[in-house]
């Protein structure tokens, strides 16, 4: 809390309880006219102030698919608790938001602009008393830690980032001690039951923390993203776990949110669904010294897959402007990054129209991109729009990449994609640009759709040697008949077909997948059908999981939850066992093998031995005791200059040995990816082919 607002409730305090309450009642009145204090970040001009209201108006039209739900629900959530806030800060139809950012959101006036020509104006907050705005601003810069846990997908992972660098913006720093923080936020996920379980268990710890404190000394505790759109009522109301519940596309008004909780007492709620948000204006926070990025590309899902939640919680599909995906990806590689996974819940149906990229470039012709003040002009303009309009002279994309393909054979949709996205630049040629930048930059993306797998992504993967040649193909079933129950749009027998053709297309192409077992309606011969699929594939990793009912999901609305639950874990453990026996074929296929290892760090369980990671995702530890010299193709490394090794190197090593889920190796000496490819053509050599080259 801030001082000022510290110093309101010490006199506030003496007042007897029947003027307190009149005040408070007074309070309530004005409170849908009252303008708080919403520094978001973004605009760098002076614009207007925001106004809070205690009622759901501030959700707009552009809230998307099922905005008129939500309307609904916070309604409701205001008129049954008066303590609750819910709040729009950049609300697309409050004549006092500022015009549209590049990323899809509303941005208000910076605390800086504030204080520009307006520090004597006074403002009058809950209490009735009046406030200097420069000592409000200034008070707001006091006590503001903050505290991050995330759980679930890297896409998570990357909004954590994303947060923070607007916080960041507005004055808050982060902490790693959870006792020295004023706000606990927790990024969560919805996807299972288990994974709500454990952020039901952590928040009830939090709430501890602030029992010994008084009120306006306890932490302020936040439930952000995919759990925070599925549960708000429930974590504001019925378990009263959480002062903030902010969706995914509302990471923007976190500022607001907080100083709502901190001024006032009351929860505050944003889950608007945007049709429009991609934070595309946002450089997120990365640890100084990291060798790996994501960075995301598109936001929200169309498939619609019965038993998926991800639609609902995360929105229609939008993807993120070229200009800025590739100006990110140049700043990472400047900072010495050597691997960047491209994110998005459908990630290989990217599709975006150039023309949107002026927005971008725009802004950072004005230096509005947040986060971006500490990197000093990697960029300037004249680089971000050259390499926009770079022609793909390789033609890795095809002829035409702003032509629809279509899918891969035998895979449908349930939209015209056709018309989404002729004319527009799509997922391989993105990739392509994004290799360009820098070959020495390994390129991943997660999580795709099979269907969206035409011949010009796969010739990108396989022509480009910094794209990792390990593709995840979620098959969900091995079952017809439980795929077009999950509506999938796709058969076994397509399915089948399209890994045969990618294995043909890139021959040493890892393939992983996520299966659900258990699923309603499945039979004894669907289950079947399924481990005979483990067994037929032979994946390289499997995320394998029972069927968890998702409430909201067509599965939970149209389909029976049929299967009980110890015949679920029985088909379970039967489809990890196949799994787990073709892994281990793949595993000792590899011993003898050379692989191009990007160094991840030390391991975990002996600090004489580092880990890495393949091309195709494999795990590999091996001895970290000594120095190496450059690698010459051979069995031993060479030159007298020895190199001390650290994480982000590439270098050679040979598999000697392995288990089911990681390779034991000798180091063959340090080495470069494009130097690698040049000696042997890909980033791996087969046992036999390396010991034909070492003679």
């Amino acid at each position: 809390m801030s001082s000022s607002s510290s110093s309101c409730c010490c006199r506030a305090s003496s007042l007897s309880a029947s003027a307190r309450r009149r005040s408070a009642a007074l309070s309530r009145r004005k409170e849908s006219t009252v303008p708080k204090l919403a520094f978001c970040a973004g605009a760098k001009k002076p614009t207007s102030l925001a106004t809070t209201t205690s009622y759901s108006s501030s959700l707009s039209r552009r809230g998307g698919r099922g905005s008129a739900a939500l309307r609904k629900c916070d309604y409701s959530v205001a008129k049954r608790n008066k303590n609750a806030i819910i709040t729009r800060a950049h609300n697309a139809n409050d004549a006092t938001a500022t015009a549209t950012g590049t990323g899809g959101g509303h941005h208000l006036t910076s605390k800086e602009d504030l204080l520009k020509g307006q520090t004597k104006t006074p403002i009058k907050g809950n209490t009735g008393i009046l406030e200097d705005l420069e000592d409000y601003v200034a008070s707001k810069t006091k006590n503001r830690n903050v505290y991050v846990e995330t759980y679930g997908c890297q896409m998570n992972a990357n909004d954590s980032e994303v947060m923070m660098s607007v916080l960041n913006d507005n004055g808050f720093t982060e902490t790693k001690d959870i006792h020295d923080a004023n706000v606990i936020l927790i990024n969560t996920c919805a996807i299972r039951d288990k994974a709500e379980a454990k952020i039901w268990q952590r928040l009830a710890y939090f709430r501890s923390l602030g029992k010994p404190k008084k009120k306006a000394e306890r932490p302020v505790v936040g439930v952000l993203g995919c759990m925070a759109e599925r549960l708000k009522t429930q974590l504001l109301e019925a378990d009263q776990l959480a002062d903030i519940v902010a969706g995914p596309d509302a990471y923007r008004d976190l500022p607001n949110l907080i100083d709502t909780v901190q001024n006032t007492g009351s929860k505050s709620m944003n889950v608007q669904l945007s049709v429009e948000e991609t934070y595309a204006d946002v450089i997120p926070v990365r640890p100084d010294g990291t060798h790996s990025a994501f960075v995301t590309i598109m936001r929200g899902c169309d498939n619609c897959c019965t038993f998926c939640i991800v639609p609902y919680t995360r929105g229609q599909e939008r993807s993120r402007d070229l200009a800025s995906i590739l100006y990110e990806v140049r700043v990472l590689s400047e900072q010495g990054v050597k691997e960047v996974t491209l994110l998005g819940q459908n990630v290989n149906s990217y599709y975006v129209d150039t023309n949107k990229s002026e927005d971008f470039l725009s802004s950072l012709k004005e230096g509005n991109i947040v986060g971006n003040n500490s990197i000093e002009a990697i960029l300037n303009i004249n680089n971000a729009r050259e390499e926009l309009n770079m022609k793909n002279a390789a033609g890795l994309a095809g002829e035409d990449p702003t032509k629809f393909n279509g899918y891969a054979a035998g895979f449908q949709s349930r939209y015209d994609a056709g018309r989404k996205r002729e004319g527009k630049v799509q997922f391989a040629e993105l990739l392509d640009r994004v290799a360009q930048i820098d070959p020495e930059m390994r390129i991943r993306f997660t999580s795709p759709h099979p269907k969206d797998f035409p011949d010009d992504v796969l010739n990108v993967i396989r022509d480009r040697p910094n794209v990792c040649k390990c593709l995840h193909m979620p098959a969900q079933s091995g079952s017809t008949a439980t795929l077009e129950r999950m509506r999938r749009g796709y058969s076994r027998e397509a399915y089948l077909d399209l890994v045969k053709h990618v294995k043909e297309v890139i021959p040493d192409c890892a393939i992983t997948t996520d299966i659900i077992s258990g699923f309603c309606g499945e039979t004894e011969n669907d289950h079947k059908d399924t481990v005979s699929l483990m067994n037929i594939v032979g994946y390289e990793q499997a995320f394998m999981f029972a069927y968890s009912e998702r409430e909201g999901t067509a599965a939970a609305r149209h389909l029976e939850d049929d299967v009980p639950e110890d015949v679920k874990q029985n088909r379970l453990a039967e489809v990890i066992e196949a799994f787990r026996t073709q892994a281990q074929k793949k595993q000792e296929e590899e011993i003898g093998s050379v692989h191009c290892v990007l160094i991840e760090g030390p391991s975990k369980k002996n600090d004489d031995e580092w880990t890495g990671k393949t091309d195709s995702s494999k795990w590999v530890v091996f001895d970290n005791t000594k120095k190496y010299g450059e690698y010459n193709g051979g069995d031993e490394d060479e030159g007298d200059a020895k190199h001390e090794l650290k994480a982000g190197d590439y270098i050679a090593v040979q598999v000697t040995g392995c288990s089911t889920g990681t390779l034991f190796g000798k180091c063959l000496g340090k080495t470069t990816l494009m130097a690698f490819q040049a000696m042997h053509g890909s980033q791996r050599v087969a046992p036999k082919n390396f010991a034909a080259a070492a003679r």
